[in-house]
């Protein structure tokens, strides 16, 4: 099972939903988890907001943050979780955002990404990679860390869900 299925298995488990937003990966994420027959149950859409602009004025990016650190942030990849999250009415928001290449971009080096999840409760989430590769390699590396934490997330929450269930006993 790919890591886009074990993510949307456990979505349709709890009756939940997914919104993604991309910048260096540009749709791959939403591509891979529409490849799973029956996503439409889980995955509600995506926002490939590659310019910077496009970040600010749809997920609502803060635009000081913008201009202070520019678009490969960890700030800025919660706020892209989160902005997706409610933008698109979905439960769980996750985001990538970073320099696939090939030259480094704002000062970031080739391979700095930043992928992140927002849940119900907030942002979850934010993890820092330093990828190698080419450019195909660390988008490829991109969409998978993303679905992994992610999914690392749920099981966490439902960790919480269990305990909280059965603590009263």
């Amino acid at each position: 099972m790919t890591g886009a299925a074990r993510v949307l298995a456990l979505l349709a488990e709890r009756g939940q939903t997914l919104a993604v937003a991309e910048s260096l990966t540009g749709g791959l994420v939403a591509a891979e988890l529409t490849s799973v027959p029956g996503a439409s149950k889980s995955f509600r859409g995506s926002v490939t907001a590659y310019a910077t602009t496009l970040k600010r004025d749809v997920l609502g990016v803060d635009g000081s943050l913008l201009a202070e650190r520019g678009p490969v942030d960890p700030q800025v990849a919660a706020q892209m979780a989160a902005g997706v999250r409610d933008v698109l009415g979905a439960d769980w928001g996750i985001a990538t955002t970073g320099v696939a290449g090939p030259e480094p971009q704002d000062g970031k080096a080739v391979g700095t990404v930043y992928v992140a999840v927002a849940g119900p409760a907030g942002v979850g989430n934010v993890a820092a990679l330093r990828l190698n590769g080419d450019r195909g390699e660390i988008r490829r590396e991109s969409v998978r860390s993303v679905l992994d934490l992610l999914r690392e997330e749920l099981h966490g929450n439902r960790r919480a869900q269990d305990t909280e269930q059965n603590g009263g006993n």
